[in-house]
């Protein structure tokens, strides 16, 4: 078995937002072809144009509908789409490290990410069995267990520019619901989000103490100004043409079927 280290330099993990998140899929995608083409064995998929595909993936998307509870103000709020993105939690306490027979999962002392060492895995599947979060996936082409890797062969690569030098998915996120960075340290950004939005951890009754944070939905029918952010695009620029428009704008009305 596997010993998890007493302390971590780090704690390097994800920060999502579900307020914000709008079920794209678009990390899924970017996950799936970054990992495929770069570290470790490509994430196979079996059957993918026929009747029952599956495949191999490090994060999934899950929605689900959810029904806010009743306050004085909002006696019957309205049910709310929630988008859940999934992946390895990179738990501080991790049952997927210890339970392991070969070593092959561990977990960093440099950055707290846990990884699993490919060559020494027999596809036993006892980390999968001995995650709560299910973030742990058997490839079926390869025998060997995969889970996220927060990136490692992007966040440290100095080949990549600054801004590429985090994990594929935050990279991707088009509503900026994905944010990375040291949770271990108080005056990260992530942390100031988590504590800002009063971030949760994900079945805290589990007693793993995943590092990996989520900020709660906010209610949507109790914004009390609601905006629209195509107002500024379709305001009128002005409201007597001057100049060339200005003329033109006269003369076309002076056609037939004009407003003149």
């Amino acid at each position: 078995m596997t010993e998890l280290p007493l302390a971590t330099t780090r704690k390097m993990g994800l920060v999502i937002d579900l307020d914000t998140c709008v079920g794209c899929h678009a990390c899924v995608i970017s996950c799936k072809g970054w990992n495929t083409e770069n570290y470790g064995a490509p994430l196979s998929d079996q059957d993918p144009y026929g009747g029952d595909p599956s495949g191999t993936f490090l994060n999934r998307v899950h929605s689900f509908e959810v029904q806010p509870p009743a306050c004085d103000s909002q006696p019957a709020p309205a049910a709310q789409l929630v988008h859940f993105p999934k992946s390895c939690l990179h738990c501080e306490d991790a049952p997927c490290v210890t339970v392991c027979p070969t070593g092959a999962s561990y977990k960093r002392v440099e950055d707290g990410i846990v990884l699993v060492n490919e060559s020494d895995c027999i596809g036993c599947g006892l980390c999968a069995w001995s995650c709560p979060y299910g973030a742990r996936e058997l490839d079926l082409a390869a025998g060997v267990m995969k889970k996220c890797t927060l990136c490692v062969d992007r966040i440290y690569n100095d080949n990549l520019p600054e801004e590429d030098r985090i994990p594929s998915c935050v990279r991707t996120c088009p509503s900026g619901a994905r944010h990375f960075g040291d949770l271990g340290d108080p005056e990260s950004d992530v942390s100031k989000l988590v504590a800002e939005r009063e971030g949760f951890d994900l079945m805290p009754e589990m007693g793993t103490k995943p590092v990996n944070k989520y900020l709660p939905p906010r209610p949507k029918d109790q914004i009390e100004d609601q905006i629209d952010i195509l107002a500024p695009l379709l305001a009128p620029v002005a409201e007597q043409g001057d100049g060339f428009l200005g003329w033109l704008d006269k003369a076309l009305d002076k056609l037939p079927g004009g407003a003149n």
